[in-house]
Order: structure tokens, then C-alpha cells, then sequence
């Protein structure tokens, strides 16, 4: 396939699996807490794991792909994660589904982190910016798949069922790989000069990457707590997971308006806080609200506006020769943040004895995100930007 825009929707479609994967966890954690007598904390740090890999190979990750080739590291990262799924499927033993999901987030990491680059290889010069909103879409596409889908399975056939439809998707991306992937024919040429950064470039990475793991705990809070938090009002697991669903499809639109408006606006900062503090509070009225779609379907529209303008930041402070190190400094900080929020969440959640704490620790993680953007800004304002 030579045509980007395809080569684009098969990257789309891999990583999609990705997220298809880290959903099936709090897509049927009730079945999961009857199967596994794992509480709530139990839950949040089988999330949270998935992403406790990228703290160590978020920064080798460009390095692995380089030796080995974009496409043939992230077919060795699918392979990953579906060893880890079929680990998951081997036993019913707790230290089982840790081991697996930990091999599964391994993979995950790897092929994340590669694959921005290869949709970069592809669009860089041309519809960039289009091409990594679209991209970047693929996650709340395939969490939204997996709340529409795996609780159904999981509810008709059990938790084992729910396991094997994951590995059967990450097994299809595999072969859309391998059959229809390749490298564009003419690639910039690695720069020479020193990739080193400069100690106020390294601190407004790694903000930039904390901002980005902020955000994205309180977007996981919706997916990850939100189907157990109508369960405990009372709504089936299928119910739940369709309506929670609702977030991650509008989520893919309002990501892209967010980028767009940034755009035209020029005014990325003000998109970035407006879209995060609309974000806080809608998270605060949910658990509090007695109409639940009017509020999911609000969060939707809302959610995703800051995305782009995040995204942005990183771009600002590195130079081409400095951006491999940069953004994998980047990952580094934004993994290591998604490892410890659902952790967390479902400590509080536990200790409280409602989901709900959990939209009130997003509600917090989001907030927080401007007062970094302050810090990012004080940091970045003497210098002049990036080419």
C-alpha cells in the first residue's frame, strides 16, 4: 500500500488493538471482581499496570526501533500483547493476570511510542497536523469498541471469552501489519548535530509529559471507573459499558474540533485550559447528577478539546535532532503517570467505598494540568521557539 491516507488507516486500525486491550480490564471489572475476589484497588492497579512498562522502555523504544525496523519492532510489540493476553487466559491464579498484563503493557509501550513516528514518516510536510488528530482518535475508538462489545461476551460467556476476543483482534492487527504496512520510500535523513538538552528544554518536557499524563488519568477515570459507578446504581454491565461508550465516541470528535479550534483560534493555551476546566467540573457533576447521558454526552463534546493543544507542547521546545530524546522523555513522564492514577483511584475508591472518589481524583488530576501549563510557560517564555 503507497497511498498515506490508507497506510494511515492501518495504523489507525493497530492501534486501535491497543486500546481495545487496556479497555477489557474495567470493561467487565464486576465479572472480574466476582471471578477473581478482587476489590476495587485490585482493579485500579491491574489498569494501572499496563502502563507500568513504558516508565523503563518509553526512552529505548526509538532506539529498539531503529535497530530493528519500525515495522518489525512493532510486530514484535503486538506479539507482546498477545503473549501477555494468553497468559492472562492460562490460569485463574491473580499473579497470573498481573504477569500477563504487565507483558501486554510492555508491548503496548513499544508500539505507541513507534508508531507517532511512523505516521510522522508519513505526513511529515504535508497534513500533519490532520493525520496525528486522526491517529491520536484511535484510542477512544477502541476503548469505546470494548465497552460496547466485552461486556456482552463477558456477561454471556465469561471472563475467558472477553480474554480470547482480545488476543483474536491483536492477532488481525498482526496480519494488517505485515500485509499492508510499509516504510515511505523517501524518509528525512537522521540529523547529525547533538540530540543533548539543555537543562530548561528538559524540565519543559518533562511538564509537558506530566500535563499529558494529568489529562489523560482524568479521561481514564470515565472508562475505567465510570461502568462500575452505574452498576452500583443499579444498571446492568452491558448498560453501563454502552453508556459510558457514549464519551469515547463523542471523544473522537470533539479531539479533532479541539485541534481545529487551536488552529484557527492560534490560541492552542486557551483551548488547553478552557477545554480542561469544563472537563474538571463535568467530571465533579456525574457522580452527582440523577440524569446520567446528558452529562456523559456533555463530557464527550468536552473531553477531548485539550488533546491537540497538549500534544503541541513538546513541539515548542525540541529541534529535529532533539525530538527522539525528547518525546521519549515525554512517554517516560506520561507512563509513569498513567501507571500511578488508577492505582490511586481505586485506593480511594476502596477506601471511600464508592467509584465516585474516583471522578472527584480525576477532577483533581485535571486541574492541575493549567497550574503545570504555568510552570511549562515560565520556563519556555525567554527562549524563542522551535522552528
Amino acid at each position: 500500500m503507497s497511498n498515506r491516507w490508507g497506510i494511515l488507516a492501518v495504523l489507525f486500525t493497530v492501534r486501535l488493538s491497543m486500546a481495545f486491550q487496556f479497555q477489557s480490564v474495567a470493561a467487565v471489572a464486576p465479572l472480574l471482581g466476582t471471578k477473581f475476589d478482587a476489590s476495587l484497588a485490585d482493579i485500579g492497579l491491574l489498569i494501572g499496570l499496563y502502563f507500568t512498562p513504558g516508565v523503563a522502555l518509553s526512552l529505548p523504544g526509538g532506539a529498539i526501533g531503529k535497530r530493528l525496523g519500525d515495522k518489525a519492532t512493532v510486530s514484535g510489540a503486538l506479539l507482546l500483547m498477545l503473549i501477555g493476553q494468553f497468559a492472562m487466559v492460562a490460569s485463574d491464579s491473580w499473579s497470573w493476570q498481573i504477569a500477563g498484563r504487565l507483558i501486554a503493557g510492555g508491548g503496548g509501550v513499544l508500539l505507541n511510542v513507534l508508531m507517532a513516528k511512523m505516521v510522522t514518516d508519513w505526513f511529515a510536510g504535508k497534513e500533519i497536523a490532520t493525520a496525528m488528530a486522526i491517529f491520536i482518535n484511535s484510542w477512544p475508538a477502541g476503548v469505546a469498541i470494548s465497552l460496547l462489545t466485552l461486556p456482552a461476551i463477558g456477561t454471556g460467556y465469561g471472563v475467558s471469552a472477553v480474554y480470547l476476543s482480545v488476543a483474536a483482534l491483536i492477532g488481525l492487527a498482526i496480519l494488517l501489519l505485515v500485509v499492508a504496512y510499509r516504510s515511505p520510500s523517501t524518509s528525512a535523513a537522521a540529523p547529525s548535530a547533538a540530540s543533548r538538552l539543555d537543562r530548561n528544554t528538559l524540565f519543559a518536557v518533562i511538564i509537558a509529559g506530566l500535563i499529558w499524563g494529568l489529562f489523560n488519568i482524568g479521561f481514564a477515570m470515565i472508562f475505567s471507573f465510570g461502568p462500575t459507578l452505574l452498576v452500583e446504581r443499579g444498571w446492568s454491565i452491558t448498560a453501563a459499558g454502552s453508556a459510558i461508550s457514549i464519551v469515547l465516541w463523542l471523544a473522537a470528535l470533539s479531539g479533532t474540533a479541539g485541534g481545529f479550534l487551536a488552529d484557527w483560534t492560534k490560541r492552542p493555551q486557551s483551548v488547553l485550559v478552557v477545554g480542561c476546566t469544563l472537563f474538571a467540573l463535568l467530571m465533579l457533576v456525574l457522580p452527582r447528577s440523577a440524569p446520567v447521558i446528558p452529562v456523559v454526552i456533555a463530557i464527550g463534546s468536552i473531553s477531548a478539546l485539550a488533546s491537540g493543544p497538549i500534544m503541541s507542547l513538546p513541539a515548542r521546545v525540541l529541534q529535529p535532532q532533539t525530538r527522539a530524546i525528547g518525546m521519549g522523555i515525554f512517554y517516560t513522564f506520561y507512563y509513569a503517570a498513567m501507571m500511578l492514577g488508577p492505582a490511586v483511584a481505586g485506593a480511594i475508591a476502596k477506601w471511600t467505598g464508592s467509584a465516585a472518589a474516583a471522578f472527584d481524583f480525576a477532577t483533581v488530576a485535571l486541574l492541575a494540568c493549567p497550574v503545570l501549563l504555568w510552570g511549562y510557560n515560565r520556563i519556555v517564555a525567554p527562549r524563542p521557539q522551535a522552528a
